[in-house]
């Protein structure tokens, strides 16, 4: 099926304008519905964003626990599968004899156990750990600014099953259509194809919720602030930057001003495009107009791509549940 075909109405998620909340009742079980505007949504997803980025750890299940261990092992936390992790961190200063005996000595500690995957986190001021580690049959798993992460696969009687590390970049895109049917359109300064009229927006940064990462593009690139309506259509592809896959996830935003302040680092231009012109315009893809006249298609059917805050019974953990819904199911306001 062709990429358009793949991108047309019958095949993309959508939803209608978002103006009701369906709130779960965590000790009955049930669900019960109850008006909130989109000011209040978005002031609360701001909140917990926010609240997850400064300690995500306290928000999160508690599953390593400290290893027993002699003293001349590495201490480490234990996992659930019964795997051990080394934060170099948490390691005092030893010099790189030190370190080969202990890491010997570990190893052979930890076969005795019965422990399977092992993980060291190397940083940079550590960087003369990774070729004793090499040669002690650790592989690399995955890197960021700063850190390494080797492990070495300690049972011959089982293979390896270890997850990939994160292979998908995850972006966002705004549409914003103001109440003179103008959809808000910008064209990049390194775009891949030179003047193409595109949707704003961008990576979805850590921790950060998907309708905040929309309305933080949308207002650095063009100056707009908004509020959330829907969430529109996902596009999942492959062979994207740095060898990952990508989805790209499109969000109904409602303008709150309609004066635009252009990102020079990023964009070559900005404006407000009638929807007339956007669905003939030559420097529009086919794609991004599919996008449009779903979501304007969508609102008119009565169907809802609502979103819920949940609460995971066990992590204890907020989350956002994205689910279709028809708007005749709600109240209306």
């Amino acid at each position: 099926m062709s990429p358009a075909a793949l991108l047309n109405r019958s095949n993309c998620f959508m939803l209608n304008a978002f103006n009701t909340w369906r709130k779960f009742n965590f000790v009955t079980a049930t669900t019960t519905t109850c008006n909130i505007n989109t000011g209040s949504y978005n002031n609360y997803i701001r909140r917990f964003s926010i609240r997850q980025r400064e300690n995500p750890v306290k928000s999160s299940y508690r599953s390593f626990k400290s290893m027993d261990a002699p003293s001349d092992v590495f201490r480490g936390v234990t996992d659930r599968f019964n795997g051990v992790t080394v934060d170099g961190k948490q390691e005092t200063t030893i010099d790189l004899t030190e370190f080969r005996e202990k890491l010997q000595k570990s190893l052979d500690f930890w076969t005795s156990q019965k422990k399977r995957a092992i993980w060291f986190r190397v940083y940079k001021d550590q960087a003369d750990w990774v070729p004793i580690l090499a040669e002690s049959g650790f592989d690399f798993h995955h890197a960021r600014t700063g850190v390494v992460i080797m492990y070495r696969w300690l049972p011959k009687d089982e293979t390896p099953n270890l997850p990939h590390y994160a292979h998908t970049l995850l972006g966002v895109g705004g549409l914003v259509i103001n109440d003179q049917n103008e959809i808000l359109v910008v064209s990049d300064r390194n775009a891949l194809i030179n003047n193409i009229w595109k949707l704003p927006g961008g990576y979805v940064e850590p921790n950060e919720n998907l309708i905040d990462a929309a309305v933080r593009e949308v207002e650095e690139e063009t100056g707009v602030r908004t509020t959330f309506t829907s969430m529109v259509c996902l596009r999942h592809s492959h062979s994207g930057n740095f060898g990952c896959s990508d989805i790209y996830i499109v969000m109904g935003l409602k303008p709150q001003n309609l004066d635009l302040t252009r990102c020079n680092r990023e964009i070559e231009r900005v404006r407000w495009m009638p929807l007339d012109e956007y669905f003939v315009h030559p420097q529009v893809l086919e794609g991004n107009r599919h996008v449009a006249r779903t979501y304007l298609d969508n609102r008119k059917r009565g169907l809802d791509f609502t979103c819920a805050k949940m609460l995971h019974n066990v992590l204890k953990k907020e989350y956002q549940l994205y689910y279709v819904d028809t708007a005749d199911s709600q109240p209306k306001i």
